[in-house]
């Protein structure tokens, strides 16, 4: 493939043949506008889009267009974006129109992707086939450094191998990061000491691009182990500038707040497929990708669409780790990863903090759910013999 290929789902308004509307999607994104003009040469020509198919689908269409790869700039993302997902979306041909994956060429895919992955991560934790259990501290904004730091600590001593920060956590004044960091990580040495367990701390760095390097070099000298960054909110050129530089060595996470207000809906915007894709392009070890159970609005098609891309054969790059997340507890692990694989971060905030036994206890439940399904036992079974599940399951029930 040399060019460019992106796939589109549209409903037509009703006075425009779908013909007409998948045309103006290509002649929007490249070369067209709304009038004849003067300065169309006619050379210009060999830059226009191409509508290589068009499907009835449901209530619409699926369009394949092909985009000429010269209209990029190579490793530009911003500027990939702006052709692939640009001005369509006001389109007025178009009742809805969403970017449902796109296909790069190599000479447009040359980036360096995690430079974790997800065999990476394991080696760093020490695992081999099962999922992995991740906590997000809770409530997400308001602990001071040091009951964040006890909260991590209970979840490290319980067996927890991710502790994150939530995505509105920065460098508050009530939660600096100066303070915070190197007390969460002195408690992680601490339970470290007592079980022999390595556990991740993603801090989270999320600011504006021009200074996002400087604050994950600062978090490194600190002593994170992990960092993680809000992507849609901070930009995907901060990513591309943490994944390429090679100071930053630790595990980069990524969460994906805001997502839904261009995910959600399933006819106009972007899938999280194609946003996963460049994600794990520009550098992320980890990436959120939803829940096939939990409290948000959840389809497991889109979800194992993501979780393919990320895993997938693809330029060379390592598969990145993809964290379901949101609504987590143990009474749905077995469903999770019956769905979505072992390759998973299982992450659970308040599936673990609200267990009836504190933090400690809800992380055990978690493992417990994970150990129960990788040996084949029913987790009401399995309970019967870990107490620490069974009160999980009493409280919020099994899927």
């Amino acid at each position: 493939m040399q060019d460019v290929i992106a796939s589109y789902y549209f409903r037509p308004r009703s006075d425009t043949k779908p013909e007409q509307a998948a045309q103006a999607i290509c002649e929007e994104q490249t070369t067209g506008t709304w009038t004849d003009i003067s300065t169309r040469a006619e050379y210009v020509k060999r830059f226009d889009g191409s509508v290589e198919s068009l499907v009835k689908q449901g209530e619409g269409y699926l369009a394949r267009i092909r985009y000429p790869a010269e209209i990029f700039e190579p490793g530009n993302v911003a500027q990939y974006l702006s052709v692939v997902a640009g001005n369509l979306f006001g389109l007025g041909r178009l009742d809805s129109v969403r970017l449902m994956d796109i296909e790069l060429p190599d000479t447009l895919t040359r980036f360096k992707g995690p430079k974790f992955g997800i065999a990476g991560v394991r080696r760093l934790i020490g695992s081999k086939d099962r999922p992995h259990v991740g906590t997000i501290i809770k409530p997400k904004v308001g602990l001071n450094p040091e009951d964040t730091a006890a909260v991590a600590y209970q979840a490290a001593i319980g067996g927890v191998d991710l502790i994150k920060d939530d995505e509105t956590l920065t460098d508050q004044k009530f939660c600096p990061i100066d303070r915070r960091l190197p007390l969460v990580m002195k408690r992680l040495e601490e339970a470290k000491d007592e079980t022999g367990r390595e556990v991740l701390y993603a801090v989270n760095i999320s600011h504006r691009a021009d200074q996002i390097i400087g604050r994950a070099l600062h978090a490194i000298d600190l002593g994170a182990n992990m960092i993680m960054i809000d992507l849609f909110t901070t930009g995907f050129g901060a990513l591309q500038a943490l994944g390429e530089d090679p100071r930053i060595k630790v595990p980069i996470h990524v969460h994906r707040t805001m997502h839904a207000a261009f995910t959600r809906n399933p006819e106009h915007g972007i899938a999280m497929r194609p946003l996963a894709r460049i994600i794990r392009m520009l550098g992320a070890d980890q990436l959120h990708t939803g829940t096939v159970s939990g409290k948000m609005s959840h389809d497991a098609a889109e979800v194992k669409a993501s979780i393919e891309v990320l895993k997938c054969a693809c330029a060379g790059m390592k598969p990145a780790f993809p964290v379901s997340s949101g609504g987590l507890h143990p009474g749905n692990v077995a469903h999770e990863i019956a769905t979505l694989g072992t390759d998973i971060v299982l992450q659970a905030g308040g599936g673990i903090h609200g267990h009836p036994d504190g933090t400690a206890a809800g992380v055990r439940a978690m493992r417990q759910a994970v150990d129960a399904y990788m040996d084949g036992v029913n987790a009401q079974e399995y309970a019967k013999d870990h107490y620490e599940l069974e009160r999980a399951l009493r409280k919020w029930g099994a899927v």
